[in-house]
């Protein structure tokens, strides 16, 4: 085997190369048992076109050559300066009298991102990886210089395309950041699995915790809308999701929240209250808009005919929408008709005139005649028609004094003798 697993970072570190206090002191004293697959630190000594010479200590000296240089790529080589402190993987311990210790650069970085890798896995951290690749089973996200990879199953993001075709369905993530945890690591194997689905619940609880704790009541948020459901919408807060209620959408009647917001809405929202203990995080979107009823003496007045429109009935009566308040017609507002329920004058989404008979803003009251405003109606028509009509031999307002002189007339004249 080519390769050992490193345990952890600090054994990666520690090696038998150890220099003891009688080396210090020994100017021939080297190295001593350095072994294949060792990780030493040391100084980079000189940088030529074939080689680079490392000092790893006590006189001794490693080199990076032949393919080992070519496995570094240009950016890794400009990097590389004459006195920096370098990691180094040994390929080949030095044999006496031959030559020095051959070392390789990259596959020490290999083992340190292995190290790390195994830290993360351990301490459950989340990393944030770009998607360089990807296959029939999923995504390649490099860890470092090690080749990571998330299952379809632990995904969050885009796995919609798994259902539109075959691998290329994948392409357009490639280069996408992803949120992603350490699930199984087997150096062994060369196996590093990661979850965004982990990653993202993770990161969702730590977030909720940190909004939990820093929120209060009375805060102004901006968040996106996540999910509508019969009784509210959820808002995302950025990591954490807020209920809005459904009573809290509109100061007016809401009966589904689709009729005041969509998914993927950008909002505004009132903090209403915060239940740490409950984890819950209820808003309104109605408090940040002025209370219509704090103004309906401003708009409106007892005997103003107004549009309405009906919004649902009940036995008693039907109720209206005016503006942006609801008000009711009572049943014995609707029609000068005997009925026994108001689906037989109006109907739900009707839009219709209306007379306001009462206000109570108090209360939240606001009482409508239909049957009012449509005898104003037919006045006013009644009124426009007679306006109309051309004036002749003599006006509208002649006609009763001429039908009483006509029966003045008939009065006069002597009966007619048999």
């Amino acid at each position: 085997m080519e390769q050992e697993h490193l345990s952890d970072s600090k054994d990666a570190m520690r090696s038998d190369a150890t220099v003891t206090m009688a080396d210090l002191f020994d100017p021939s004293a080297k190295v001593r048992g350095v072994k294949y697959g060792d990780i030493l630190t040391g100084t980079v000594a000189r940088i030529s076109p074939t080689e680079i010479l490392i000092d790893i200590g006590s006189k001794c000296e490693g080199v990076v050559s032949g393919r080992e240089l070519e496995r570094l790529s240009p950016q890794d080589r400009a990097a590389i300066k004459v006195g920096d402190q370098v990691m180094a993987y040994v390929l080949r311990p030095e044999v006496e009298g031959e030559e020095p210790i051959v070392l390789s650069l990259a596959r020490a970085w290999v083992e340190q991102d292995w190290a790390n890798a195994q830290r993360m896995f351990e301490s459950g951290e989340i990393y944030e990886g770009t998607v360089s690749g990807y296959n029939k089973g999923g995504l390649i996200v490099n860890f470092g210089r090690v080749r990571g990879f998330v299952p379809i199953s632990q995904l969050e993001s885009g796995r919609d395309l798994a259902k539109t075709g075959g691998e290329d369905a994948w392409r357009p993530m490639i280069g996408r950041k992803l949120r992603l945890k350490i699930i199984e690591i087997d150096r062994g194997r060369n196996r590093l699995i990661m979850s965004e689905r982990a990653a993202t619940q993770q990161w969702r609880r730590q977030q909720r915790e940190r909004l939990l704790n820093s929120l209060k009541e009375g805060d102004v948020l901006t968040g996106r809308v996540s999910s509508l459901v019969d009784f509210g919408a959820f808002v995302d807060l950025g990591g954490a999701d807020g209920l809005i209620h459904l009573s809290e959408l509109a100061w007016t009647p809401v009966t589904h929240p689709r009729e005041v917001v969509n998914v993927g809405d950008t909002v505004q929202v009132y903090v209403l209250q915060v239940d740490r203990a409950r984890q819950r995080i209820s808003l309104s979107l109605k408090r940040l808009q002025p209370e219509p009823w704090t103004q309906v003496f401003n708009q409106y007045e007892i005997g103003q005919i107004v549009p309405a429109t009906i919004t649902r009935l009940a036995s008693f009566g039907a109720f209206a929408r005016v503006g942006e308040v609801e008000g009711l017609i009572h049943i014995s507002e609707l029609t000068d008709e005997n009925i026994t329920h108001p689906r037989e004058v109006v109907r739900e989404g009707d839009t219709v005139q209306v007379k306001i008979i009462q206000i109570d803003p108090e209360r939240h009251r606001i009482g409508l005649s239909l049957k009012q405003a449509r005898g104003v109606a037919d006045w006013e028509e009644y009124q426009t028609a007679q306006q109309a009509m051309p004036v002749s031999s003599g006006s509208v307002s002649d006609i009763p004094s001429a039908a009483m002189s006509a029966q003045s007339d008939d009065a006069a004249q002597p009966p007619i003798q048999g």
